[in-house]
């Protein structure tokens, strides 16, 4: 990978849990500045590494455009902005016009700052949800985009937006398109994934739920994989308006996944019921990584069997950590 070392980047979204990770990811490679904005909705302070000199946190919502104008002034130019911040997918089902409007409006402020000269270069971060359901397989780049939820639909907008910045005043623009990143620190409350909703469930005693039949499939990659290919992406300066899918190339169904997660837990009886189908759920997901491939040497390093035992691993001690400090409060 190209280096980032001296770099100065600007994080938005970057208490969440890719975020985090990229946050990590630079700091290891040297960045001399990782500027993160967060309004802490889904992100937390705890996920970022505060205590390096490098790193600070500025409260904000990201849609927020003179708030980055501020933080610009005061503390930039940046080399990169990597523009994480988003309203998730679930929110859409409950709340479609300001998930649309408010993830549309986030992009829009970032291009704003950029086109202004507040950043050389914007990462934009796309999702693989932007396809819909697979109608080939593997789904390369140029897959038809068919989105299936108000929240896809914004996201294809955005990345859309970003292009458009680079098309019509020259801001230097690269989307990466991840798969289905799992990991440590996803989200555990409020619109949580599948992977810490299956490890919530088990340690409540609870059934665990999954959606429709569970034959849908997802790319499950690893968020260490998600972040070494971002990084090396953005380092790529001649790769400006492409956009590259960051998956494993394997897919696996819900109840596949369901049963590992189950089998690392050591409860592989625990019950499992069906629900109803959720509301524009894609049926199948499985990425072409060839273009990234050959753009950066992309490969997948962690295997979903391996990534699942970390991630299963580390809830169990996240989970531990908060009942010890539960239990001994007065």
């Amino acid at each position: 990978m190209r280096s980032l070392d001296g770099a100065r980047a600007l994080v938005l979204g970057g208490a969440g849990f890719i975020g985090s990770h990229l946050v990590d990811g630079l700091v290891a490679a040297g960045a001399a500045r990782v500027a993160v904005v967060d309004d802490l909705s889904l992100g937390k302070r705890e996920n970022l590494p505060l205590e390096h000199p490098a790193v600070t946190l500025e409260v904000a919502d990201a849609c927020d455009e003179a708030a980055l104008r501020v933080l610009v002034k005061q503390d930039g130019p940046y080399d990169y902005c990597f523009n994480l911040a988003v309203i998730p997918l679930p929110h859409s089902l409950e709340h479609p016009r300001e998930n649309v409007d408010r993830n549309v409006a986030m992009t829009t402020a970032a291009c704003e700052v950029g086109r202004d000269g507040g950043f050389a270069r914007l990462v934009q971060f796309s999702s693989s949800e932007v396809y819909g359901t697979a109608r080939t397989a593997p789904m390369g780049e140029d897959h038809p985009l068919g989105a299936h939820t108000p929240y896809a639909a914004a996201k294809a907008a955005t990345d859309l937006v970003a292009l458009s910045y680079l098309h019509t005043f020259g801001l230097d623009t690269i989307v990466v398109r991840p798969f289905n990143a799992y990991g440590e620190r996803q989200n555990a409350t409020a619109y949580a994934g599948l992977i810490p909703v299956v490890i919530r469930n088990v340690l409540a005693g609870e059934p665990v739920v999954i959606n429709g039949d569970g034959h849908q499939t997802r790319d499950m990659t690893h968020v260490s994989d998600t972040v070494r290919g971002t990084l090396a992406l953005a380092a790529a300066r001649e790769l400006t308006g492409g956009t590259y899918n960051l998956g494993h190339g394997t897919e696996a169904s819900v109840i596949e996944m369901v049963a590992a997660l189950l089998a690392a837990l050591e409860r592989p009886d625990h019950p499992v019921v069906h629900g109803p189908e959720r509301p524009g759920d894609v049926r199948r997901l499985l990425a072409d990584i060839g273009a990234a491939r050959a753009a950066v040497g992309y490969e997948p390093l962690v295997s979903v069997a391996d990534g699942f035992a970390r991630t299963v691993r580390w809830y169990l001690s996240a989970s531990a950590t908060v009942s010890t400090s539960s239990s001994a409060m007065p």
